[in-house]
C-alpha cells in the first residue's frame, strides 16, 4: 500500500537541505518508507545500527559513510543517506552533526528510529535547525481509501470516500499497524501483538530507562487499557498495582507515552470558566487493544485526529493541537482541535446516534468554534463534504475521517 507520507518525504528531499527525522511507534512503517524513498529518489544507501555490517561502516565515521554513498562522484542528484536506529550510537548527535555540517547540500539525510529519538527531539538539542520531523502514524481511513493526500495548503480533502464494511471491520479488529491490517489474519495478529509487547516492555523499556520493575510497568499498561478515554486517578492506579507511589505511577506513565504505548490528550481550559484543568486522558496507539466498544470508537477517532494534527504541524500548515473539554458541571465533549491556539473544531465520537449532544451545542456556542461534528461510526457514509456544514451536525464518522490524512 502506498503511504500518504511518501509525497511529503519526496517533497522535503527536493526542497530542503535539513535532515528529515521519521518518528513514531514501532512497526508503523518508518523503515519501509525510508527504503522506498531510496528507490524513488534514484540513488542512496540504507544503513541500520542493528545490522552488524552496517554498524561497522558507521563506526568508521561520517566520511566513510559519505564515500559508500558515492559523495565523491560528480552527480546530478545528491545521494540519499538513510540511517536507521542511529540513536543507539553513544555519540549519535555529534555524529549526525558532523555528517550534516560536512556534507550539507551534497547529500540528503533521513533518520529513522524508535522511542529514544522521540525523547531527544522533545528535549531539544544543538541539532536544532539541522532537521525537520515527520511523525509516522499507523494506517487510517483516509490513507486506505483515498488515492491522494490532502492538498498542501488545506487540512482536508474536498470529498469523502467510502470504506467497505470488510475493511472497516479489519481496521477496528486488527488496528492500523500495516502488517496485521494487511494480513487480516487473527492468528498472525495474535503473534504480532505478543512480539510487539515484548519489544516494548522488555527491549525498549530496558534500553530507554533504568526502571527495574518491568513487570510493574506492564501491569500499569494493562490497567490503563481499561481506562481509555477516562480521567486518570493516579492514587487508584497505585493501589491496583500495589507497593508503588502516585509519583512512580506518573513516572511510568511518561515512560509508556515515550514508548508509544499510549498518547495523552490534555483538557482545554482557555476561555472557559470553571473548567477542569489538570487531569489528562490517555488513548492507545493500537486501538485494537481497547476492551469495550465505546472505548474503541472513541480511541479510533482520537487516533485519526491526532494523526491529522501531527501532519498539519509537521508539513507547516500552522499551529494545531488536540484537547478534550470538561467543566466542573461535568459537561464534556470528547475532542477539541485548536488552530493558532484558538478553538476550531469540536468532535464528539459515538458508535451510533440520532440526537445531537447538548454538550456539543453548549461548547460550540461558548467557544465560538467554526465546526462542531458528532461522528457516528455506524452511520452510513455520505458523499457530501463535511466541511460545508454551517452548523453542528451528526456526520458519518467514516466519511469525515476519510477527508483527513
Amino acid at each position: 500500500m502506498r503511504r500518504a507520507y511518501r509525497d511529503q518525504i519526496f517533497g522535503h528531499l527536493e526542497k530542503y537541505d535539513q535532515m528529515l527525522f521519521l518518528m513514531g511507534p514501532r512497526q508503523a512503517g518508518k523503515t519501509t518508507l525510508a527504503k522506498e524513498m531510496i528507490e524513488e529518489w534514484g540513488r542512496g544507501i540504507y544503513l541500520s545500527w542493528d545490522n552488524l555490517g552496517h554498524r561497522k561502516l558507521i563506526l568508521e565515521g561520517p566520511d566513510r559513510v559519505a564515500e559508500e554513498a558515492g559523495l565523491e562522484e560528480f552527480l546530478d542528484t545528491p545521494p540519499l543517506i538513510v540511517l536507521d536506529e542511529i540513536q543507539k550510537h553513544p555519540e549519535w548527535k555529534n555524529y549526525l552533526k558532523g555528517l550534516y555540517d560536512t556534507y550539507k547540500g551534497d547529500s540528503k539525510i533521513i533518520v529513522t528510529g524508535s522511542s529514544k529519538l522521540d525523547v531527544f527531539v522533545k528535549g531539544g538539542d544543538s541539532l536544532m535547525g539541522r532537521y525537520f520531523i515527520l511523525r509516522i502514524h499507523p494506517l487510517s481511513i483516509g490513507e486506505i481509501v483515498q488515492k491522494k493526500r490532502p492538498p498542501e495548503d488545506r487540512e482536508f480533502r474536498s470529498k469523502p470516500a467510502p470504506i467497505s464494511s470488510k475493511r472497516l471491520r479489519a481496521l477496528l479488529e486488527f488496528g492500523g499497524f500495516p502488517d496485521p491490517f494487511l494480513k487480516g489474519d487473527r492468528s498472525f495478529y495474535n503473534r504480532w501483538r505478543r512480539t510487539r509487547n515484548k519489544q516494548i516492555f522488555q527491549e525498549d523499556l530496558r534500553d530507554l530507562t533504568k526502571i527495574k520493575e518491568l513487570s510493574g510497568v506492564e501491569t500499569l499498561a494493562y490497567f490503563m487499557r481499561e481506562q481509555v478515554g477516562q480521567l486518570v486517578r493516579y492514587s487508584s492506579l497505585s493501589k491496583k498495582i500495589g507497593m508503588v507511589s502516585d509519583k512512580t505511577v506518573r513516572e511510568w506513565i511518561e515512560v509508556l507515552k515515550s514508548l508509544h504505548f499510549f498518547f495523552e490528550v490534555r483538557p482545554y481550559s482557555r476561555n472557559l470558566s470553571k473548567s477542569l484543568v489538570k487531569q489528562p486522558k490517555y488513548y492507545l496507539w493500537d486501538w485494537s487493544l481497547c476492551t469495550t466498544q465505546g472505548a474503541l470508537v472513541e480511541n479510533f477517532v482520537a487516533s485519526h485526529l491526532l494523526k491529522a494534527v501531527h501532519f498539519w504541524n509537521d508539513i507547516g500548515l500552522g499551529d494545531y493541537d488536540l484537547y478534550f473539554i470538561r467543566d466542573l458541571q461535568k459537561r464534556e465533549v470528547d475532542f477539541l482541535i485548536t488552530k493558532e491556539e484558538k478553538p476550531w473544531i469540536l468532535v464528539e465520537a459515538k458508535n451510533g446516534s440520532k440526537a445531537i449532544s447538548k454538550n456539543l451545542l453548549y461548547f460550540h456556542e461558548a467557544l465560538g468554534t467554526r465546526y462542531a461534528f458528532q461522528l457516528a461510526l455506524e452511520k452510513k457514509p455520505v458523499e457530501k463534504n463535511a466541511i460545508l456544514a454551517k452548523k453542528p451536525a451528526i456526520i458519518p464518522a467514516t466519511s469525515f475521517l476519510s477527508q483527513l490524512i
